[in-house]
C-alpha cells in the first residue's frame, strides 16, 4: 500500500502558508517582536504580508527576525522542505543532493543546511545518567588534525606517513542508555580533556561504561561505578556491561560523515556533531517520527542569528 508524500503538504509548497505554520509555532506564547522582544505590542503592516509593526521600539519586524532564517531571500517554503529532508535523512543529506532537490544553487543550498544544523544545537543541559542509570563513553577519530595542531616529530624531515590517532581529530561522545547522546570536538584524545567532558556532563551517581582506554582510569572514580570491557581480549559484553550502543552510534556518525558529506573542514565539524546528535536524540525509537522531528529542529530557530561570513571566518 503506498504512502502519502509528506512533502506533498501545503507548507511545502507555498510560501505564505510555510510563513502562518511558523509563526503558529515560533509564537505559540505570543507575537514577540524579533528586535525587542516586546510581546503582543504589535500589528500587520498594509501592503506587506508577514510584516508586523512593534509599539515599542516602532520597527518592522517577520517571523524570521530573530532566527537563522533572517535576511534570506530563500522562500519559507524551500527552508522548511529542507528542514525536513535534513531531519528525515538518518545519515545526513549532501548540500549537492539538496540543491538538485530544491532547485536552488549549492552555495545558497550549503550555507541553508549549516544553519539548520545551528539551529540543531542544544545547550544549557542537566549532567546526563543518574543513580540505577548507565552512561557510555567513548572516543572515535574523523580527518586529519590542522598542520599546527599535530605533534612535532623528533625527525620532521623523515617522509613517513602521519598514522596514529595524534595526527587525527578525537571525537568524544557519552551516550545514556535509551536516553540521549552528546558530542565534542576534543581536537585530542588527552586524560584531562576527557575528564572535563565526562566530569560536565555526567551526573556522579551514574554507572560509566567504558572500553579500557587509559583516558577514563581516573575520572571512573568519580561515578557510582565504572565498568569496562575489553575490546583487546575480543570482551563486547559482560551481562549489561557494554559499550555496544555508543559503537552503534559511531556506526551511524561514521557511514554518514564519510559516505555523504565526504569532507569536513575542521571549523565546521562542531555542527555536524550537533547534527547526528540530534537526529539520534529525536530517534523513532523515543516516538519521534520525521515530521515531528523536523519541528523539533525548527523550534530551535530562534535566537541563533548567523551570518556568512562568521560561518567561514578562521579562528585566530
Amino acid at each position: 500500500m503506498s504512502k502519502s508524500n509528506p512533502l506533498n503538504n501545503a507548507i511545502f509548497q507555498d510560501a505564505s502558508k510555510a510563513r502562518a505554520w511558523l509563526e503558529s509555532l515560533i509564537w505559540a506564547g505570543g507575537r514577540a517582536c524579533g528586535y525587542c522582544g516586546t510581546l503582543e505590542a504589535s500589528s500587520p503592516v498594509k501592503g506587506r504580508e508577514g510584516y508586523y509593526q512593534c509599539k515599542a521600539c516602532r520597527k518592522q519586524f517577520t517571523v524570521q527576525v530573530g532566527t537563522v532564517f533572517e535576511r534570506s531571500h530563500i522562500p519559507l517554503n524551500k527552508w522548511l522542505q529542507a528542514a525536513f529532508i535534513l531531519a528525515a535523512s538518518k545519515k545526513g543529506m549532501s548540500a549537492h543532493q539538496m540543491s538538485r532537490m530544491l532547485g536552488i544553487t549549492y552555495k545558497s543550498t550549503w550555507f541553508m543546511c549549516h544553519r539548520l544544523r545551528e539551529a540543531m544545537k542544544a545547550g544549557n543541559l542537566p549532567p546526563m545518567g543518574g543513580e540505577g542509570m548507565v552512561v557510555e563513553a567513548d572516543e572515535t577519530y574523523f580527518g586529519e588534525l590542522p598542520a599546527h595542531k599535530q605533534p612535532v616529530r623528533s625527525n620532521p624531515k623523515a617522509n613517513r606517513p602521519k598514522h596514529g590517532p595524534t595526527f587525527k581529530r578525537a571525537i568524544v561522545t557519552l551516550v545514556e542508555r535509551g536516553g540521549q547522546a552528546r558530542s565534542f570536538y576534543a581536537e585530542t584524545a588527552k586524560v584531562e580533556k576527557v575528564a572535563a567532558i565526562v566530569r560536565e556532563n555526567v551526573a556522579k551517581e551514574t554507572r560509566l561504561h567504558t572500553d579500557t582506554s587509559s583516558v577514563y582510569k581516573n575520572v571512573g572514580k568519580d561515578f557510582a561505578a565504572h565498568e569496562t570491557v575489553n575490546h583487546g581480549e575480543k570482551e563486547y559484553g559482560r551481562g549489561d556491561v557494554t559499550t555496544n550502543t555508543i559503537e552503534g552510534f559511531f556506526s551511524i556518525f561514521k557511514r554518514g560523515m564519510k559516505g555523504v558529506y565526504q569532507h569536513c573542514d575542521e571549523r565546521h565539524l562542531h555542527r555536524y556533531l550537533a547534527e547526528f546528535d540530534f537526529r539520534y536524540n529525536n530517534r523513532t525509537a523515543l516516538g519521534v517520527d520525521d515530521s515531528e522531528r523536523a519541528t523539533n529542529m525548527l523550534k530551535g530557530i530562534s535566537g541563533k542569528r548567523l551570518t556568512y561570513r562568521r560561518i567561514n571566518e578562521r579562528e585566530a
